[in-house]
């Protein structure tokens, strides 16, 4: 049997609050379907021997207990809010058995929020083991990292363009209300597509809600299509239910052999 080219894990398939939100107690919240359990958004990927993440959420050192790999060869950043970027610090084990710094790629927009939110990584000030060692590089095209082909896919979160990624036939578009035509280019031919997918109702000002999901994940044509960054309104099997075929909601665990 040939092994598959990439598997792709979701570490969280919630939004900022994750899922059960802190002190609710709505029938989701409370609801004992584990797909219901939602934590902050991050994926792993293994391609070709290597192992990154996309994405460092608050959740992250639940998230690789729960989901463990061997080392961490780099990082890709989506964006600096905090639900994808605060777990950074939680890397620092890796640093301290590589005895190397990560390489990590964003946009410059959001590289300088890392830096901003994470100052103390550059400071003079502290020495030792006691911060993330990181490689910090600002991308604004496609480029090949560990012999792995990715493309940055510029798309819109409100006011800001934040980035997608596009690895192979895999393509993870978190956090957006809107895909430009250039980056509709660059999704030509993408078999599996991970997607944002707020909510039902109402429209939100930075995320698809599930039917512009659905909507631009038809107009993309990936063969099968995983809405994430789920809220506390979303329950899995009912919603799910409601969705055309090739179209899923992500759960945290899932795994695909792409």
């Amino acid at each position: 049997m040939i092994a598959p080219a990439m598997r792709v894990t979701f570490l969280g398939s919630g939004t900022s609050t994750g899922v059960p939100v802190v002190g609710c107690s709505c029938s989701i919240c409370t609801s004992t379907d584990p797909r219901n359990k939602r934590l902050r958004q991050s994926v792993k990927i293994e391609h070709s021997g290597k192992h990154f993440l996309i994405d460092t959420s608050p959740d992250l050192r639940l998230q690789l207990l729960k989901f463990p790999i061997p080392r961490l060869d780099f990082l890709l950043f989506t964006h600096s809010h905090s639900d994808h970027l605060m777990g950074l610090d939680d890397i620092r084990p890796f640093n301290f058995r590589q005895r190397e710094a990560i390489q990590a790629f964003a946009n410059p927009m959001t590289a300088a929020g890392i830096r901003r939110a994470f100052s103390y990584i550059w400071s003079d000030s502290q020495i030792g083991g006691g911060k993330p060692q990181l490689d910090l590089i600002e991308i604004d095209a496609p480029f090949v990292h560990e012999g792995i082909a990715i493309t940055p896919l510029p798309v819109a979160h409100g006011d800001w363009t934040i980035l997608g990624f596009r690895i192979g036939n895999f393509a993870y578009i978190t956090d957006t209300n809107g895909i430009p035509d250039a980056t509709m280019d660059l999704l030509q031919g993408v078999e599996v597509l991970a997607l944002d997918g707020l909510r039902i109702a109402p429209r939100h000002p930075t995320h698809f809600v599930i039917d512009e999901a659905v909507e631009t994940a038809q107009r993309i044509g990936a063969r099968e299509t995983w809405l994430i960054h789920l809220t506390h309104e979303v329950d899995h099997a009912t919603v799910e239910a409601t969705l055309p075929d090739g179209i899923k909601l992500a759960y945290d665990g899932l795994v695909l052999e792409v």
